[in-house]
């Protein structure tokens, strides 16, 4: 195995196992912090290193209409809004089943980009896939409807929202950000972010006790500086190195390493309606990605 390849395979799995362990981040430091308060922390001290990457890297920062509809989608529904709905949703469920439920995430950017973008329309093998997620996510959802205390229902109803909401931002950050240096970006949405989420932490955080414990500083040390900064910069040096469905498949395993670790450290568990639905999220993915994957293993039997 040759260099490139070698790291690109470590790149792939820093993606996987970084962004499958930041659901079990945000869980433990909820246990110390309040969830907005929590959020807003974590990305003003992302922001901070950004901005040090950016000034690194003379990245420029246009202002153009274009370049402002950005910033405000990433700033206020991004990062913002999406990850108020996020922490607050996951006081109530298990980091794993938070993860399951915005494995979603692939379906939702397939209908946005069916209808907000021309040239990227539903095929059969993204329906079948959009049909197996949702039967998944109806299966997860009934095995809690019937529960008394409706807060994880709620809980669950944020966390999906918030992955609809990101999928639809994800389409206006394609349409209009191509220009747009990916540092620079996230440099602007992040630190609007912190704004808007330290406001929601001032407001509706009021109050709620503040523990500045090792496990608070750790969760927010590792979601700012790993979950937020490098994951992101690893999995925008491998989009220019391998094919996005290949990346794509990193959906798959995000939510089986956040199972695997919610389970192993905090003792999580998925009843068996939980994991059946789990399973048909996770063959839906795979279903959405089949006929690029098919395509690219016939490919690769070609040439060799």
């Amino acid at each position: 195995m040759n260099s490139e390849r070698f790291r690109i395979w470590i790149g792939f799995a820093i993606v996987c196992f970084v962004w499958g362990s930041t659901w079990l981040a945000i869980k433990i430091g909820l246990g110390s912090m309040p969830p907005f308060l929590g959020a807003a922390i974590r990305f003003a001290i992302a922001s901070m290193i950004l901005f040090v990457l950016v000034r690194v890297r003379r990245a420029k920062v246009p202002l153009t209409r274009d370049a402002k509809k950005v910033y405000v989608v990433l700033g206020t529904l991004s990062f913002g809004i999406c990850y108020a709905l996020v922490y607050w949703g996951e006081q109530f469920i298990s980091s794993g089943l938070s993860s399951v439920l915005f494995a979603a995430y692939p379906f939702c950017v397939a209908l946005f980009s069916h209808f907000l973008l021309e040239r990227e329309r539903l095929t059969s093998f993204k329906i079948a896939g959009i049909v197996l997620g949702i039967a998944g996510l109806l299966v997860i959802f009934s095995a809690d409807l019937r529960v008394a205390d409706s807060s994880a229902v709620a809980g669950m109803g944020a966390v999906l929202l918030s992955t609809i909401l990101q999928a639809f931002a994800l389409i206006q950050v394609k349409k209009h950000g191509q220009a747009i240096d990916p540092f620079a970006m996230n440099w602007v949405g992040m630190s609007m972010a912190t704004l808007l989420l330290l406001v929601l932490g001032l407001t509706l955080d009021r109050g709620k006790p503040v523990q500045l414990d090792g496990a608070a500083i750790g969760s927010v040390l590792y979601l700012a500086a790993v979950g937020s900064v490098l994951a992101f910069v690893t999995y925008y040096w491998l989009l220019k190195r391998i094919e996005a469905v290949y990346l794509s498949l990193s959906s798959f395993i995000n939510p089986i390493i956040a199972v695997i670790l919610g389970a192993a450290i905090l003792g999580e568990s998925l009843g068996p309606q939980t994991a059946a639905g789990t399973t048909l999220v996770l063959l839906g993915l795979l279903a959405a990605n089949g006929k690029q994957l098919y395509s690219k293993l016939r490919t690769v039997r070609a040439d060799g």
